[in-house]
């Protein structure tokens, strides 16, 4: 006999000084992650086919529509549209041109007419000296209260009717002035003495 011990003996022996367990948990772990991989591997490529066909439907209806709007276009018809949006951007172009001098024109009018505007402040009611003085000549109701106004200081003064209703009579000599409403019920020979005796 070759061996002091029995064979089966010693194999056990030997199998019992081997340390496995750490090589069994390292090869659990890595059969593990094999399967994990796997999985995240599986999972990639069907969300990359479910893309791809994603892709391939909207690729066969965009062919689709390439090819209506191909058999669909004619070049005549889209030559005589391209001449008739230019006649019109002509045209368009043309009315705000024409708009933009009427518009100048119409501000320059405006300046004219601020200006005018302005003059007519200044002049007043009755206008400049030389409407005045035409009024006054061709009116002889005016040339009677001018007469009134300077010779005798008597200012007669209208209502909103136009109706004269009111005179002022003014004495520089005393330093008086006296307001006589008008009563047209009163003759004029009444108030032609008042005036008289106030003045």
């Amino acid at each position: 006999m070759l061996l002091d011990e029995d064979p089966a003996t010693l194999i056990h022996h030997t199998i019992g000084n081997f340390n496995i367990h750490p090589d069994k948990t390292a090869i659990s772990r890595i059969h593990e992650s094999l399967s994990t991989l796997q999985q995240a591997r599986d999972l990639r490529i069907r969300e990359a086919e479910s893309a791809l066909k994603k892709l391939s439907r909207n690729l066969n209806t965009l062919s689709s529509q390439h090819n209506e709007t191909v058999s669909s276009h004619n070049s005549a018809d889209h030559a005589s549209r391209i001449v008739e949006l230019d006649t019109q951007k002509f045209r368009i172009a043309k009315a705000a041109s024409d708009l933009e001098i009427e518009g100048e024109r119409l501000e320059q009018e405006l300046e004219a007419l601020k200006g005018r505007l302005q003059e007519l402040h200044m002049q007043g009611v009755e206008g400049d000296e030389n409407s005045r003085a035409k009024r006054e000549v061709e009116d002889p109701t005016i040339l009677k209260l001018n007469f009134y106004r300077t010779y005798l200081g008597i200012d007669v003064e209208a209502d909103k009717a136009g109706n004269y209703n009111k005179a002022v009579i003014r004495n520089n000599e005393k330093g008086d002035v006296h307001v006589v409403n008008i009563d047209p019920k009163m003759s004029r020979f009444f108030y032609a003495n008042y005036f008289w005796q106030k003045m």
